[in-house]
This record gives C-alpha cells, structure tokens and sequence, in this order.
C-alpha cells in the first residue's frame, strides 16, 4: 500500500443517495475537480470503495 491517496470528484453528487453524499463530504471533498490527500489506510480505502463511481484514486 502506499503512505497517501490522492482523490479526485469527478462526477457530480447530485442525485446520488445520501449516504453516498455524506461520503464524498467526510471524504473532505467540495466542488468538482477538487483533490484531497489521505492515509492509505482500511477505513479510506473502503469509503473510496463506497463512491467508486464519483471519485479518481491515484496512489502517491
């Protein structure tokens, strides 16, 4: 695994179910485009697996 993921929204939360949104949000994540860096750890690793759909992963 590596020490830090890089996510990417690139697809709109509007008209996804609200659990999803909640997810993109605790993801830290805003406005479309917009990048955030996390841990790679078990806990983000399955709120990406979560909203696969929404977002862009880059290992760094």
């Amino acid at each position: 695994m590596a020490d830090k993921l890089r996510i990417t929204l690139v697809k709109s939360t509007i008209g996804a179910i609200p659990k999803h949104k909640a997810t993109v949000a605790a993801l830290g994540l805003k406005k479309l485009n917009k990048t955030v860096e996390k841990p790679d750890n078990a806990a983000i690793r399955g709120m990406i697996n979560q909203v696969k759909h929404l977002v862009k992963v880059e290992e760094i």
